[in-house]
C-alpha cells in the first residue's frame, strides 16, 4: 500500500512538471507571436553559454534571476537573464520582457518617458524615502538608494526595494553608529567613509537621492563627463549652471528646461559633502513640489576647508573603492 502511494505521488509530480513546462512553453510561444513584428530571435542553451562566455561576467541580480554580460557574434553587447525564481506560470516575467521590447523598439530619443513623468517619478521616490525616515514607527535608513533599487509599476509609480543594507533606529535617534561602510560606489555619502565629514544619519540617504536625481537628468553619460578620473560630473554640472551654460540635455517640450533645472538644483542641494548642509527629505519633497521659480542655487557643494582632500581623495574613494557588503541579519542591528 505504501509503495502504491509513493508511485501515485511520483506520477502526480511528473505530470505536474510536464503540464507546467507545457504552460511555460505556451506562454513563450504566445509572447513570440505577439511580438513577431519585432523579429525576436531564439537561442539554444548552448548558444547562451557561448554568448555569455559560460556565464563569466555577472552584472546584476534581478527579481527573477541573475543577469550576465554577453556579446553576440556581430559584437553587439547584450544582457542575459537566467531565470531561477519564477513564480506561477511566468506571466509576470513575460510581461516584463514585453515592456523592455517596447522601449527598445521605440523610435524616440533616449528620454522616452518625458521630463514631466521623470519629475513625477523623482517626487514619488522622495516621498517614499521621507516616509521611511519619518512615517514609520521606527526610522529606516536605506543606505542603498540607487536606480537599480527603484522599481516602477505599470503606471510608472516608483517603489523603493532591496532593504538588505538598511538600518533601523528610533525617531529620537539623529545619528547611527556603523562598523563598516555600506552602499554602492557612486551613491554613497562621504561621511559613511570618513567621520571627518560628519556623522552618519538619514542625511546619508539624502546624498544618495541627490546622485540619483543627477543620474535621472542624464548628464553622467554626457561625453564631457565620461572620463571620471578627470571630471567629477556633479562638479561639472554645478559649474555649468553657475556660469549660465547649457547642460547639453535634450529638451523636447515646452517646460522641459524648467523641470530639468529643478531636478538638477535639488540634486545639487542633496549632494553637499557635509550632511549638515543637505536638506531633509521633507524639504526635498517641498522643493520638488514647488514651481521651481523660487529655487536658488546652493553654495558650492564641493567647497571645503581642505579642497585637495575632497576633490582628490574623496572622489577617488567614492568612485573607485570596493565597499564591504553587510549581511541582512547584521544590517538591522543598532
Amino acid at each position: 500500500m505504501f509503495l502504491l502511494v509513493v508511485v501515485i505521488i511520483g506520477m502526480y509530480c511528473v505530470l505536474r512538471l510536464i503540464i507546467t513546462k507545457r504552460e511555460g512553453q505556451a506562454n513563450i510561444e504566445r509572447f513570440l507571436d505577439d511580438y513577431k513584428a519585432l523579429k525576436p530571435a531564439r537561442y539554444s542553451y548552448a548558444d547562451i553559454k557561448n554568448i555569455t562566455n559560460k556565464f563569466k561576467d555577472k552584472i546584476g541580480q534581478g527579481g527573477y534571476g541573475t543577469v550576465y554580460k554577453g556579446k553576440l557574434s556581430n559584437d553587439v553587447h547584450v544582457a542575459v537573464k537566467i531565470l531561477d525564481n519564477v513564480k506561477g506560470n511566468g506571466d509576470e516575467f513575460i510581461n516584463e520582457v514585453g515592456t523592455i521590447e517596447k522601449f527598445i523598439s521605440s523610435k524616440r530619443e533616449k528620454n522616452s518617458l518625458g521630463w514631466e513623468k521623470l519629475h513625477d517619478i523623482a517626487l514619488g521616490i522622495a516621498k517614499g524615502i521621507d516616509y521611511l525616515h519619518q512615517g514609520c514607527n521606527q526610522r529606516i535608513l536605506h543606505f542603498d538608494i540607487k536606480p537599480h533599487n527603484i522599481l516602477l509599476d505599470h503606471n510608472f509609480n516608483p517603489k523603493i526595494s532591496d532593504f538588505g543594507l538598511a538600518k533601523l533606529c528610533s525617531k529620537e535617534q539623529s545619528v547611527v553608529s556603523m562598523t563598516a561602510a555600506r552602499g554602492t560606489v557612486g551613491y554613497i555619502a562621504p561621511e559613511v567613509f570618513s567621520r571627518n565629514f560628519g556623522k552618519v544619519s538619514c542625511k546619508s540617504d539624502v546624498y544618495s537621492f541627490g546622485m540619483l536625481l543627477l543620474e535621472m537628468v542624464g548628464v553622467r553619460n554626457n561625453n564631457v563627463t565620461q572620463n571620471t578620473s578627470e571630471v567629477y560630473f556633479p562638479e561639472w554640472i554645478y559649474n555649468r549652471l553657475e556660469n549660465g551654460e547649457d547642460l547639453e540635455v535634450q529638451i523636447d517640450e515646452d517646460g522641459d528646461a524648467k523641470i530639468i533645472k529643478t531636478l538638477t538644483i535639488v540634486g545639487l542641494w542633496c549632494i553637499h559633502w557635509y550632511p549638515v548642509d543637505r536638506p531633509s527629505m521633507k524639504v526635498v519633497v517641498q522643493m520638488l513640489e514647488g514651481d521651481g521659480g523660487s529655487l536658488t542655487m546652493p553654495s558650492n557643494p564641493f567647497a571645503s576647508a581642505n579642497p585637495m582632500t575632497t576633490r582628490g581623495q574623496m572622489r577617488g574613494r567614492l568612485l573607485n573603492s570596493e565597499l564591504e557588503d553587510i549581511s541582512e541579519s547584521e544590517s538591522f542591528s543598532h
